[in-house]
C-alpha cells in the first residue's frame, strides 16, 4: 500500500514495484489522477493488479475509513508505505479543525497506521516505511502539545521550521512505535529521500518553472529519493531492522534530530496524539 502515489516520489516507486512484480494498492484523493497512475502502471505491467482507494488523509476520519476497507479488501498487507506529503507557505485549515500540514505529514499517516496494525501484524513478516526528510533539522523545537494543535497564521519564510516538525513528529513516531512493535512480526523504518524536484512547493510561485529547470540541471533526481523507499518495503537486508532512519545516500543510518531524539521526548509525542485523537473522537 502507497500513499501519495500519484505523483513524485510515490509514483516512481509505484512504478518501480509493479515492475518488480508486486500487486501494488495506492490511496488517492483525486480519482482523475489515480486512473492516470493505474494507466502508467498498466504499461509498465499489462496483467498487475493495481487497486485504487478513495480518501483525503489529510481529514483523519477518511484515514480511518480507508484503513479499515484496505484491511477488510485484502487477506493480507505485506507493506505500508506512509509518503503522502505537504509542505503548505500559508495556514490552511482542514474542515476537522487542524492544520493541513500537519494532519497530511503526520497525523493521518498516524490514524491510516492504526487502522492498519492489526492487519500487518497478522501478515507477518510484515513493513511500514515513513517518508521523513532532512527538512526535519530545521525543526528548532519539539513541544508535542503545542505543536500538535498549532494553528496560528504563518509566512512563507516561516513555513520551513513548522514544515521540518511535521518530518521530525514522523521520525519520532517511527522509533517509538518501533518500541511497540514487535520486530520479528512487523518492522517500521523512516527514510530522509534526499531533495527531489518533484511536486516542488506547490504553492510556490514560478515552482513549475523551477521545477522544469532543476529536472533538466537533473538536479534532485527523484529516482534516488524513490530508491531508497524502495529498499526499505523489499530488501532482506531490512528484514528484521525496525526503528531506524535512513539516508539517501547509500542507505546511511541517520540519528534522530535533536530535539526529537530522546525516547521520553518520542513518547511524550505519542502520548499526545493519542489523546488528541480520542479527544477530537469523543468530541
Amino acid at each position: 500500500m502507497i500513499t501519495g502515489a500519484t505523483s513524485g516520489l510515490g509514483r516512481i516507486t509505484a512504478l518501480d514495484l509493479v515492475g518488480r512484480g508486486y500487486r501494488v494498492g495506492v490511496v488517492a484523493r483525486s480519482r482523475a489522477k489515480a486512473d492516470a497512475l493505474v494507466g502508467e502502471l498498466k504499461a509498465v505491467a499489462d496483467d498487475a493488479p493495481v487497486d485504487v482507494f478513495d480518501a483525503d488523509l489529510g481529514l483523519l476520519s477518511h484515514a480511518r475509513r480507508v484503513g479499515e476497507e484496505i484491511a477488510a479488501y485484502y487477506p493480507r498487507v505485506d507493506v505500508l508505505i506512509n509518503n503522502a506529503g505537504l509542505h503548505a507557505f500559508s495556514q490552511r485549515m482542514t474542515t476537522e479543525g487542524f492544520a493541513e500540514m500537519t494532519a497530511v505529514n503526520y497525523l493521518g499517516p498516524f490514524v491510516l497506521t492504526q487502522a492498519l496494525t492489526g492487519k500487518l501484524l497478522t501478515s507477518a513478516p510484515s513493513r511500514i516505511v515513513n517518508v521523513a526528510s532532512e527538512a526535519s533539522q530545521q525543526a528548532g523545537t519539539i513541544a508535542p502539545a503545542e505543536d500538535l494543535r498549532h494553528v496560528a497564521p504563518y509566512t512563507r519564510r516561516e513555513s520551513m521550521p513548522l514544515y521540518g516538525r511535521t518530518k521530525l513528529m514522523t521520525i519520532m513516531w517511527t522509533q517509538e512505535l518501533a518500541r511497540r512493535l514487535d520486530p520479528a512480526k512487523t518492522t517500521v523504518n523512516c527514510c530522509d529521500p534526499g531533495f527531489n524536484a518533484t511536486g516542488l512547493g506547490r504553492d510556490l510561485p514560478g515552482s513549475r518553472v523551477l521545477q522544469g529547470i532543476l529536472n533538466t540541471l537533473r538536479i534532485g533526481d527523484p529516482r534516488r529519493g524513490a530508491g531508497i523507499i524502495v529498499r526499505l518495503a523489499t530488501d532482506p537486508a531490512f528484514a528484521r531492522t525496525s526503528g531506524g532512519y535512513f539516508s539517501v545516500r547509500d542507505a546511511k543510518p541517520l540519528e534522530c534530530p535533536e530535539p526529537g531524539r530522546d525516547p521520553r521526548v518520542q513518547k511524550e509525542l505519542w502520548d499526545e496524539t493519542v489523546a488528541l485523537l480520542a479527544a477530537r473522537a469523543a468530541g
